[in-house]
């Protein structure tokens, strides 16, 4: 599956989005509507206004285009919809007015909704549903049934009903069904709800399954199997043109956006201006531990997180973060490669006027193929005084014979080596500079401008015990750390390398 790091949301999706529903804020993975194809969803929308919730922009594209029909064939275009969404975005409203629309629509059709657990379900069902419909001008249209297991809304004219199952093997047994809605479905932990509806719904030509769901945990094993499809349904879609017969959509924040930065909302609260404002989400960041508020608001999935190495100073590095701090002239730079080569990071380290070391990572992107061109433009615009890599048996030791190749060469005398010549760092290098790095954080000796993709490489770093010293962890890391690894490299090279190309040359030494 590709990355939410890589993924884009395709601009002739987001300009549909925009055109057919006013909607500013489109799902990062979203099935694009076919204006070809006719519809239900205007009529589930005229259900959601008699239910007292008139449809925001995105609870129309998302009803239009997973009630579109094949004109061929006239049943629905798609079998299951899968809806992943933050919370407090309306999605309760949506699935009631499908689900009206359903059996309101329809003759002897079977609706089933089911939630965390059927007790979960039965308040929902009586809590909101049945208020809802009674407060709305649909009021008189259905009757219900209020005994326990056997609890339904029941349209007058239609005879279809509405009920509500538990999550269990046996859910959905019985007659046919035509709609099955799994609600809250990071509270599933396997897909046993799903096997049993799936049966239900053989022999009903317009059956679909929904489910619907914030994000979960490292538990919701159903629910992050269904989004990993999801994802590559729609990557698949936008790169073939071929539809699938799921439709799918997520409202997602990538983890290298910041959670507190309202710019974030704005890619992934569809509802944010409309029934969310922006006072409220902060008051929630405000009051929730961060990982929840991830998993609520900015649909994460939330992972159980180990402890902190304890020898990467982490409290420490949030108060060295100056967004202002500009390299200075006397710099350093080092190429560093995750260990599945599946990124790679060029780190700066610059000496400024007050003596404090400024630290950036000037570029970042995935593969290796870009890094050995990218040094050697910056080493010819910036005239650093030194590039490095670590030895041969790191990830981006294979780029030193390219090096060598593009003309950044090692020194010739290992004793005196020449401004930008290309220094490979050996594993007791290594172990100094990562030390030295943990020393300089802890003394403040070292600025960083507080980029997102460093600072999350610093938070979740890992190290490996040399003798009674250590290094950084490609390995063991809980993300890609080659941001950090390249800095705290660079960091090095600047202090120990730097002041040896930088002293006066003496003609005499050559002699005596």
């Amino acid at each position: 599956m590709t990355t939410s790091e890589t993924w884009q949301i395709p601009p002739e999706f987001a300009e549909q989005c925009r055109e057919l529903y006013g909607l500013e804020c489109p799902p990062l993975w979203g099935t694009p509507r076919r204006p070809d194809r006719p519809s239900l969803g205007p009529k589930a929308w005229k259900v959601m206004e008699r239910l007292g919730y008139p449809p925001m922009p995105w609870q129309k594209y998302v009803l239009d285009v997973a009630l579109e029909i094949d004109p061929d064939t006239g049943v629905f275009s798609y079998r299951e919809v899968g809806l992943s969404v933050p919370r407090q975005q309306g999605k309760t409203q949506q699935i009631l007015g499908l689900m009206v629309h359903r059996i309101a629509a329809w003759h002897r059709q079977r609706v089933v909704y089911a939630a965390q657990t059927r007790g979960m379900a039965r308040e929902r069902f009586e809590d909101e549903f049945l208020v809802t419909l009674d407060e709305s001008s649909l009021a008189g249209k259905y009757r219900t049934r209020m005994s326990n297991g056997n609890e339904a809304i029941i349209w007058s004219k239609t005879r279809s009903k509405l009920g509500i199952t538990a999550n269990t093997e046996k859910a959905g047994h019985g007659p046919p069904l035509d709609l099955g809605v799994i609600d809250e479905a990071f509270a599933h932990e396997d897909d046993r709800l799903e096997q049993a509806f799936s049966p239900a719904m053989l022999t009903r030509d317009m059956a679909q399954l929904w489910w619907a769901s914030a994000g979960g945990t490292e538990k919701s094993v159903w629910l992050n199997k269904k989004r990993a499809a999801g994802r590559e349904l729609v990557e698949r879609l936008w790169e073939t043109g071929e539809h699938s017969r799921i439709a799918y959509f997520e409202w997602f924040a990538p983890d290298e956006l910041p959670r507190d930065d309202p710019e974030t909302w704005r890619t992934c609260l569809p509802a944010l201006g409309h029934t969310v404002t922006e006072d409220t989400i902060r008051a929630e960041l405000d009051k929730l531990d961060p990982a929840e508020f991830d998993r609520a608001y900015l649909n994460r999935t939330r992972k159980q997180v180990p402890p902190q190495d304890p020898n990467i100073p982490v409290k420490a590095w949030a108060g060295l973060a100056d967004a202002d701090s500009q390299a200075g002239r006397e710099l350093a730079f080092v190429i560093e490669v995750a260990h599945d080569r599946a990124w790679s990071s060029i780190g700066l380290a610059a000496l400024r006027d007050d003596g404090r070391v400024h630290l950036e990572v000037v570029d970042r992107h995935p593969g290796t193929d870009w890094a050995v061109p990218a040094i050697v433009r910056l080493r010819a615009l910036w005239d650093p005084v030194a590039v490095a890599v670590a030895s041969t048996g790191s990830p981006a030791g294979s780029l030193i014979d390219d090096l060598v190749a593009a003309g950044v060469t090692t020194p010739k005398d290992k004793d005196r080596p020449m401004r930008g010549d290309l220094i490979v760092m050996r594993t007791g290098d290594i172990v100094e500079a990562c030390g030295q790095m943990a020393d300089a954080i802890n003394q403040g000796t070292v600025v960083h401008r507080d980029q997102a993709e460093l600072t999350a490489a610093v938070n979740g770093a890992r190290t490996r015990p040399f003798g009674d010293a250590w290094a950084l962890d490609r390995r063991r890391s809980l993300v890609d750390v080659s941001p950090f690894f390249s800095v705290t490299l660079a960091r090095w090279v600047l202090l120990i390398i730097g002041p040896q190309v930088s002293r006066d040359y003496d003609p005499l030494d050559s002699v005596y």
